[in-house]
Formats: structure tokens, sequence, C-alpha cells
């Protein structure tokens, strides 16, 4: 079964490597062009981009998926199974063009929480359980025909990075499964349902300003889940402040919404709807990020 495989991230690689060490004919790689990065603006290239070149694994980085030259060198390939994790939203001449189709690996139990964030939502969302789902591509976006479900519970305190390394093991897991079922055909797709309550839009700065009306918990599941990126902000001493990790405290207090209470040594917190959001770990801006205790010391509130 020759295999040509989409994907740029660490998410992405993780999966490559499985399949790659598993022996299956991995045929081509497709990643994005390499991006300028850092005050230098140096070209920097893809984990997915160093273990092709590593592996001796013919490279394709098209600027354009639709460019003629591009989908003529996928049909000189000849592939018999596409497959597509933390990438490009495909054109269908590409993701139809295998005999088998194109797979697709997302870090959710579909149909819930189809979209860009799926990770990060679900932890917003206070979500107990989430997981990844294995389908194959169809023209709307993460609507095909699922192949394989693998789910898992969610702890209280879980934030975005770790959810995101867990689902990238598991991901890999559920790729090699998904290839033995179709390398047998011994499957049965399941349709998803059309209607669908969860979603996970690309998140937008906007979407990572806290907002202290909302209650303890709310406010601490929107901390975690942007955790470590984007990062949930709010603001401080007319500065931004980012939070990357906190404690709820459930009490009754006279405080107005958004106040800030200090004793300038050992804590920060602000004031809920139903209580307190303690800092534990923040990032100033245009400082590094610290523990609260040390940010403490060179710290003073000076509008309440």
């Amino acid at each position: 079964m020759k295999i040509i495989f989409f994907g740029t991230p660490q998410f992405a690689l993780t999966s490559l490597q499985a399949i790659v060490s598993a022996g299956y004919n991995v045929a081509a790689i497709v990643t994005m062009p390499d991006k300028a990065l850092g005050r230098g603006m140096h070209l920097h290239q893809s984990k997915v981009k160093e273990f092709a070149i590593q592996q001796n694994i013919l490279l394709l980085q098209p600027e354009n998926l639709k460019a003629e030259n591009f989908i003529n060198e996928l049909k000189n390939i000849h592939a018999d199974l596409q497959i597509v994790i933390a990438f490009r939203m495909l054109p269908e001449v590409v993701w139809n063009m295998p005999r088998l189709g194109t797979l697709n690996l997302h870090a959710s139990v579909l149909p819930n929480y189809r979209g860009a964030a799926p990770i990060n939502w679900a932890i917003i969302n206070g979500e107990s359980s989430t997981g990844v789902s294995t389908f194959f591509l169809k023209h709307e976006i993460d609507t095909g025909d699922i192949l394989l479900k693998k789910e898992i519970e969610l702890s209280d305190e879980i934030n975005a990075g770790d959810l995101h390394d867990k689902l990238m093991n598991i991901g890999a897991d559920a790729i090699l499964e998904s290839l033995k079922l179709i390398e047998s055909d011994t499957f049965n797709l399941q349709a998803q349902a059309k209607i669908v309550g969860k979603i996970a839009p690309k998140i937008f700065k906007k979407d990572c300003l806290i907002n202290f009306n909302k209650t303890c918990h709310d406010v601490y599941n929107l901390i975690r889940g942007l955790s470590p990126y984007p990062t949930a902000f709010t603001y401080v001493n007319d500065k931004s402040l980012k939070i990357y990790s906190s404690k709820k405290e459930i009490a009754k207090n006279e405080s107005e919404n958004g106040f800030f209470l200090t004793d300038n040594k050992t804590f920060l917190k602000v004031a809920c709807a139903d209580g307190f959001i303690h800092l534990l770990d923040v990032q100033m801006e245009g400082k590094k990020r610290m523990e609260i205790s040390e940010f403490l010391k060179g710290f003073r509130l000076t509008d309440k």
C-alpha cells in the first residue's frame, strides 16, 4: 500500500514516525513551505520536513495546493492512500485522488468539536472526556465517514498542552489501527450525525481575554484550555498579563468582578462571579514567565 502523508507540526510527526517505523510504504511527504521566524526572519523547517530529509523520503512543499505541477506530482506517485494530520484544507482534486481515499486524524470524538481547535475547546467547555477520530475526507470539513474512535477521560487539572501530547500519542496508535483495518478490508464506516452542538472554531485574541464576570469554574477552564498557547490574558497596571495556570476559590465576596487582591508576597487573586481565581503562573507584557511568588517580588498594583 503506497501512502502519501500530509502534515506539518509535531502532532503530525508522531503519527508519521509510527507509520514509517511500522514498515508502511510512505512514498511522499507533503508539508508546509518553510516559514521566516524570529528577529532575523530566518527560514524555519518543520519537524515533518526534517524527518522526511532524514528518511530520504520524497518531500513536497507546495505554495498552492491546486497548482497544476503539484497535482501532476501527486498523480505520478500513484498512491493507494493519503493520510492528513494537522494540515491545510485540501481541494477535492487532491483528497479524491487515491483509490482508497484520504484518511484524516482529528483530535476529538466526532461529530463533536469539528473545527480548528478541538483540544482547546474541549477543555474550555469543561468536558469530562474527549479523544481522537479517524475518518475519510469529504467536501464538508470534519464530516466524513468515521473509521475509528478512541476516547479518554479528562481530569480537572489537565491543560491544552498536556492534552495535545496525550492525544498526539493516542492518535498515532489510532492511525496504525486504522491502517491495519484498511489493509485487511475488515471495517464498517460510521456516518456522522448531521446536527452537531459543539464546535471548535479557530481561536482569536479576543477569545483569550478573560471575562471575570463569569464563574470561577468558567475562568479556570478558559485558562487551562489556552495554556500554554495561545494563553488567556487580562490587563493589570495598564499592561497585559498572560496567565498559564490558576486555582479556584469558591467564596462569597463583596469585591467587584475583576478586582485584584494581593498580599504582595504569596498570592494574587481576581474576583469572579462566585469567588476568586488565584493566579499561579504568569507573564507580564515585556517580562519573562514567572511563578506568582517570584512575580510579586517586583510587582505592585497601581490601579485597583
